[in-house]
Formats: C-alpha cells, sequence, structure tokens
C-alpha cells in the first residue's frame, strides 16, 4: 500500500436543495458551496428541486451541469444515486412508504418503480462516466432486512434467497458500470440489505467479487451500529471507493439503546452530527485512509440533528481541508542514506567473509 494524498473538501449536496436561491439551481449551489470552499460536488442523479436541471433531456442536462461545474472551477466527485438504489429492491411491507421516494407516475406500481429505478441507475453511470467522476454512490436495497431481528427465526434458506436475487438485479448495472469505466460504491446503510461487512462480503461473493463493486465509506453508520469503524479500513480499504465525511454520536440510556425506541432523532442515544461535534475519530480516520492508498474525496454529508446547515457546511469544509493529510515526497531522514558494498555491510555486521 503506497500512501496518498486525497482530495476535498467535496460537498453532497441533497441535504441542501431548497425552494429559494441559491438552492433551488445547481448553478446556485456550485456557487455558494466553492464560496464555503468546497472543491467538488456529489450531485444526485436525479431531484426535480434542482430548477435548471429539471425536466431537460439527458445530453442537456449533462451539458448544463459540466457548463456550471467549469464555471465554478470545481469537478463532480461522484453522481450520488442512493434512491434509485434503495427502490431497486424493495419488500412489499415497505411499498407505500418507499413510494415517497418515487417519481409521481410509477407509485403504487412496484414493477414500474423497479423498472425507473434500474433506467436512473444506468443514467447515473452515463453521467459519472461522462463527467470523469467514475463513480456513483448507491444503496443496495432491502429484500431481507424485515427479518433482519427476527421473531420467530427466519426460514432456513431466505437470506440466501435474498441475496441472489439482489445480485441477478445489480449484476446487468455492475457489468454496464464495468464497460463504462465507473465504481458503484454501495453505502452500508440501516435499512438496506448491504449494511455491514458481513453482509458486502455476502453480496461480494454472490456477484462473484465484481471488481466494479465498491463502499462509500460512512463511519457515522458504523458508530450508530456500534462497529470498529477503524478496523473496518484496515480489512477492506481495497474496496473503499468514496468517502462521506459524517459525524455521530452514540450514548445508550436506561430506556433506550440502537433501535432507538421510535424516537425522533434528536431524542435517540444514536444520533447524527455536523462533522466535529460528535464522537467519531476523524483524525485516525483520515490517517488510515491515508496510509491504505484512498485518493478520493472527503465529501462532507450533513445530516444533524441539531445544528443548522449553514453552519454544519461553512465548519465541514474548514474542518475537511484542515484533516488532509498531504503525504510526503521524500522520506525526512534521506538525506542521511547511505549505500555501502556488499563486502562493507558484511564488515558492520560482524559478519566474517567465506573466502
Amino acid at each position: 500500500m503506497k500512501p496518498r494524498t486525497m482530495r476535498g473538501p467535496g460537498l453532497f449536496i441533497s441535504q441542501f436543495i431548497g425552494a429559494h436561491p441559491p438552492f433551488d439551481t445547481l448553478g446556485g449551489l456550485a456557487e455558494w458551496a466553492k464560496e464555503l470552499g468546497f472543491k467538488a460536488l456529489q450531485i444526485p442523479v436525479s431531484d426535480p428541486r434542482l430548477k435548471d436541471l429539471a425536466d431537460l433531456p439527458e445530453q442537456d442536462a449533462l451539458a448544463r451541469i459540466e457548463s456550471v461545474i467549469s464555471k465554478a472551477g470545481m469537478v463532480v466527485s461522484e453522481i450520488a444515486a442512493q434512491r434509485s438504489g434503495q427502490l431497486l429492491a424493495v419488500h412489499p411491507v415497505y411499498d407505500e412508504t418507499m413510494d415517497a421516494l418515487a417519481a409521481p407516475d410509477v407509485r403504487g406500481r412496484p414493477a414500474a418503480r423497479q423498472a425507473q429505478a434500474e433506467r436512473d441507475l444506468r443514467r447515473a453511470i452515463g453521467r459519472a462516466a461522462a463527467t470523469g467522476a467514475g463513480k456513483v454512490v448507491v444503496f443496495s436495497g432491502g429484500l431481507a432486512w424485515p427479518y433482519v431481528y427476527p421473531y420467530p427465526p427466519r426460514p432456513a434458506g431466505l437470506v440466501e434467497r435474498a441475496f441472489d436475487e439482489l445480485a441477478r438485479r445489480w449484476r446487468p448495472l455492475l457489468d454496464d458500470a464495468d464497460r463504462a469505466g465507473v465504481d458503484l460504491c454501495f453505502e452500508l446503510h440501516p435499512g438496506q440489505d448491504l449494511h455491514d461487512g458481513v453482509t458486502f462480503e455476502r453480496f461480494l461473493a454472490c456477484v462473484d467479487h465484481h471488481p466494479r463493486v465498491k463502499i462509500n465509506y460512512d463511519p457515522s453508520h458504523f458508530l450508530l451500529q456500534q462497529m470498529d469503524y477503524l478496523g473496518f479500513i484496515d480489512r477492506y480499504h481495497a474496496r473503499i471507493g468514496a468517502f462521506h465525511v459524517k459525524d455521530a454520536e452514540f450514548t445508550p440510556g436506561a430506556a433506550s439503546g440502537v433501535y432507538g425506541g421510535y424516537q425522533d432523532w434528536l431524542d435517540r442515544p444514536g444520533r447524527f452530527r455536523s462533522v466535529g461535534d460528535g464522537q467519531i475519530d476523524f483524525r485516525s480516520i483520515f490517517d488510515r485512509l491515508t496510509r491504505c492508498g484512498y485518493d478520493g474525496w472527503a465529501v462532507l454529508e450533513w445530516e444533524c440533528c441539531l445544528k443548522n446547515s449553514g453552519d454544519g457546511a461553512r465548519e465541514g469544509a474548514q474542518f475537511i481541508e484542515r484533516h488532509i493529510i498531504r503525504v510526503s515526497d521524500r522520506s525526512f531522514d534521506a538525506a542521511l542514506g547511505a549505500s555501502m558494498p556488499a563486502e562493507t555491510i558484511d564488515h558492520v555486521l560482524g559478519i566474517a567473509r567465506r573466502s
């Protein structure tokens, strides 16, 4: 593993899109983000709230994205398609609630909703290739999630069947991504069948360790599951293709724990926080990712139950900039290095040379 300097700061814009300028257009968001110090944007493949992209034919939308990003002096870090990934595999118990994520014309029609998700994911792959980002951040969807903590016990073979079907739906998209030179970076997230290292490995085996299966590393989801998020980097660094900088805290109480008791975010033991306000050891994360050779983007994802988004974005850009480690191009003791002939080395070591 050769250490590399990661890029940043980038910004995932979905949580900042709003009804009023500058947050209602990609152009307005790009200029606003640039002023805060961001150098790249992670752009959702579809969001009707972005008025300068809504209803444009694909080629026109792509031209608009490239024009906006170029004018702002930024780049596209990744294309975001988490919602499309989630809609690719929906358990029927969630049909009505998941419809809120779908386009109005496919709501109430699960097969049409899945087909639209496939089209959107292919569009995301095309945009990632065309913009040079080369990466799409996705959720896996969840067919087995209702059985994650079951009583009575799961029927034998249920999990295996769910992952086989998940792999069947994703495999053609992975092959499309491979032909386009694009990685699909799965955000391991509760609610999805891929939510930790074990489920990621199960899926990876089902798709024959496809080279385009990568991870969007987000330590906040691991902290709230009480996982070792630093050890995760050591184990899976070769598959980490994207990085969400998002903070969290977990303070178990006498009345509630990991599951949260159906409470609002502010009242849960596990809560998302603005970066720097939670418990995550980002100094060690940046150190390990750098040592492991991650040279992608450090992208701020703001989801905080307390602090406003404007302060979270401004502080987040500065936080990422401070934590990026610029890898040295030389060893600190390089000037003291010396070369010796083999016989001198033997003499230094006190080894008698054979005649």
